[in-house]
């Protein structure tokens, strides 16, 4: 009766807050921070549960779709939904399907008050596991129930109200929100504007971009088509200022009018401008790939692409060859000018396609093993730069697949396309033998973009610079026809709306990259060596995929490199460590302990002691440390210092597999007793699978307890001690304080983390 008495007078306090005279509410100012704090984390990107968007006025008018965006078995391309670009205004998205969750429908509140309601109705038990009938996982299918259908959907699910199976909103944020829906939901649009100084590089930006003339038209068509994922933003220009390069039918100093392609060099069907569009709403970590504008970048483009006197006199049309092969299309520009482009800001070109939106979804990233490295062939070593007859029989053999997606002739595409990159592979391997040896003049060393580590984590997938944990199983070799193609393959050309047979041909043509990187590398090491590391590469069922589908490596052609006998991959991996020292913007103690000291230089004593006691845990496989097989994929230690402040460390399990050469039956090729443990400082992912709290002093014996885990049990006690459940009374505080962090170490890559793969430990 008090449960009941107490409702009533919250329910009379929303009337009499919402009665005329009561003090309006705006959403701008009271509305959108409570969406930023209790609904962004899971309403934001093409994952979005039924594509509500709250990041922002535009997302919450346009409302919710029971279409999916990721789908992998479609047959038929979906129509694209893309905020901003695919229709303007309420009632266009209306036509497109999408409902209304702020509108009363007659006598019933809206839906967004009564999923609001449904959720408060039915909290988590405070820090305990939720129910194991609740589904969680990011491949559940969302009901996304229209007005009409919402008493059935509670009457089933009545743990699914919002915020979905995580602690839920204050009192006071819950009242504001339900206060504003009964005032009628009135959604005051916030338009980030450029400041004056970022006006001005806007407009030099822009200048160059759209330059007359055939050259530089060329020029600015593969700048759009590399820049149009990017988050830019100007060095010296206003935080939290981000832009979007836009192909516009207004000119410079005109308001925008965005062309709507499905792809970025599909024809734009008129006239057009290239625009930098601000970015509008909340900005979200797992789509924020960041890019510096600035006058030393403008420099560095006109000295790369128009400093020679190379010419043009026609630009190429657009079409499906001239998706398929970017190679013919851009053949005008010098390719040393596009690849040095690309090897400057290789970090960027890397995390487009390995966080861009190709990577949501176990399909598109078991390509990848859990952890490698990468590394780039030296312009000067390139003989696609270098040797122009080489590169005239290479280009027609680079074209990619995906631009046709007819079903029923899936296994013929892709049969021509292998065929043609394998092709590509023995003119190549031919070349290189009469080339002279490889040596460390072949890796590019230009700045700190040059070594990179790539951590997958099941089905989402990170970048970093620098050389992360122990000397991985896998390294890559990138030279500018793998580094072009595994960008349009995976960026340009991919389309997240498309069907089934798009979406294979993509996966299946990545498999091919993945091979070809790995193939490269092999010819740094001794040529007796290279069959033993391409069988540990593809054990078992991969074998059958070597002899299937991929080129014969090249076991004669000797190497410039000297290594002693044993193991030359971990030679060569330590002599990189230690020849690029000053390049490696990642020194790793933790992980790659040498001698006694196992931290940072320039730690307190309690945090070196945190870092030693941490530095136990990796390099040991789960046969010998069981809690690996407890572990998520990305766990994030928060470390409570004694002067208030904290330090993050990400605990990333690494899973063994016999080779990552399929598209399906992962867990047939899984070898558990052989994952290992990265723990690395930072937040190394998008995506936080779980959280531990630990005050720096218990950190060795949260070490021990970690070490005496045998089963779920030990486990279960683990957590209750130190872990932050979905339920946790403070679990926003924790996971948005990840963010806080972020920002204050990284500050321009600062975004709200994602936590629809938070785990229910």
């Amino acid at each position: 009766m008090l449960r009941q008495g107490l409702a009533v007078v919250f329910l009379l306090s929303l009337f009499c807050a919402s009665a005329p005279g009561a003090e309006a509410l705006s959403y701008s100012r009271d509305i959108q921070p409570i969406l930023t704090q209790k609904c962004v984390a899971c309403h934001a990107c093409y994952d979005a549960p039924c594509q509500l968007n709250l990041g922002g006025d535009e997302g919450i008018l346009r409302g919710a779709s029971k279409v999916p965006v990721y789908d992998g078995a479609r047959t038929k391309a979906e129509a694209t939904t893309r905020l901003f670009i695919d229709a303007q205004g309420e009632e266009a998205w209306r036509r497109k399907g999408f409902t209304s969750v702020l509108d009363p429908q007659g006598a019933q509140a809206a839906l967004m008050a009564r999923m609001l309601e449904l959720g408060r109705a039915n909290p988590p038990e405070a820090n305990a596991k939720l129910p194991a009938d609740l589904n969680i996982a990011i491949d559940r299918e969302n009901q996304c129930p229209l007005p009409g259908e919402f008493d059935a959907y509670a009457k089933k699910f009545a743990h699914a109200g919002m915020p979905f199976a995580v602690t839920g909103l204050s009192d006071a944020e819950y009242a504001t929100v339900q206060q504003w829906l009964a005032q009628g939901a009135p959604v005051d649009a916030t338009v980030l504007q450029a400041s004056a100084a970022e006006q001005m590089q806007v407009a030099t930006w822009e200048k160059l971009l759209n330059a007359p003339g055939a050259r530089e038209v060329l020029v600015g068509r593969w700048l759009f088509e590399h820049l149009f994922l990017a988050h830019l933003y100007f060095e010296g220009g206003e935080r939290g200022h981000f832009f979007q390069l836009v192909r516009s039918r207004t000119p410079s100093g005109k308001p925008i009018d965005p062309i709507a392609t499905r792809r970025p060099n599909d024809d734009p069907g008129s006239d057009f401008y290239y625009r930098l569009l601000p970015i509008q709403g909340v900005i979200v970590h797992k789509t924020h790939i960041t890019y510096a504008l600035s006058p030393q970048k403008l420099a560095r483009v006109n000295e790369l692409f128009f400093a020679s006197d190379w010419t043009t006199d026609k630009v190429p049309g657009y079409g499906l060859q001239r998706r398929a092969n970017p190679f013919e299309t851009f053949a005008a520009i010098p390719p040393q000018a596009r690849y040095q482009f690309m090897l400057d800001n290789a970090e960027y070109f890397v995390r487009t396609f390995i966080r861009g939106p190709v990577c949501r979804g176990q399909i598109a990233t078991d390509v990848i093993r859990d952890n490698f490295w990468a590394l780039f062939q030296d312009p000067a070593h390139d003989l696609y730069l270098t040797d122009a007859k080489y590169r005239e029989a290479a280009t027609p053999l680079l074209a990619m697949p995906g631009q046709l997606d007819d079903i029923g002739d899936v296994l013929g595409l892709w049969h021509s396309y292998r065929d043609k990159r394998n092709a590509y592979e023995d003119l190549r391997q031919d070349a290189y033998a009469d080339a002279p040896a490889p040596s460390w003049s072949t890796l590019w060393a230009g700045n700190d973009n040059a070594l990179l580590s790539i951590y997958r984590h099941f089905d989402s997938a990170m970048v970093r610079k620098g050389l992360i944990g122990e000397i991985p199983q896998t390294l890559w070799l990138m030279d500018y026809p793998l580094l072009e193609r595994t960008y349009y393959q995976l960026v340009v050309n991919f389309d997240v709306f498309g069907n089934v047979s798009h979406q294979a041909q993509t996966r299946l043509y990545f498999d091919l990259i993945r091979n070809g990187a790995e193939q490269n590398f092999l010819r740094l090491m001794p040529p007796e060596t290279r069959q033993g590391y391409l069988d540990d590469w593809y054990q078992n069922s991969g074998k059958l995929k070597v002899w299937m589908d991929y080129q014969a490596i090249d076991v004669d052609t000797p190497t410039g490199f000297k290594w002693p006998a044993g193991d030359p991959k971990r030679a060569f991996a330590n002599a990189l460590i230690q020849r690029y020292d000053g390049l490696n913007a990642a020194p790793d103690p933790i992980n790659r302990c040498q001698g006694a000291h196992c931290y940072r230089n320039g730690l307190s004593p309690l945090q070196r002691s945190a870092e030693q006691a941490l530095s136990r845990l990796p390099g040991r496989p789960a046969a010998g440390l069981k809690v690996i097989t407890q572990l998520p994929e990305s766990t994030l230690l928060r470390i409570e210092l004694p002067n208030g402040k904290r330090a993050v460390y990400s605990m990333l399990r690494n899973r063994a597999h016999s080779n990552v050469a399929f598209m399906t039956g992962e867990s047939l090729r899984y070898q558990k007793g052989l994952d290992t443990l990265t723990i690395y400082p930072g937040v190394l992912t998008s995506y936080p699978n779980f959280m531990f709290n630990i005050a720096a002093q218990d950190v060795p014996a949260f070490v021990a307890a970690m070490e005496q885990v045998r089963d779920q049990a030990a486990f279960d006690q683990v957590v209750e001690r130190w872990g932050i459940r979905r339920s946790h009374p403070q679990f926003w505080f924790y996971f948005h304080d990840l963010s806080r962090y972020i920002e204050e170490t990284e500050p321009v890559e600062a975004g709200v983390l994602d936590m629809n793969r938070y785990k229910n430990l």
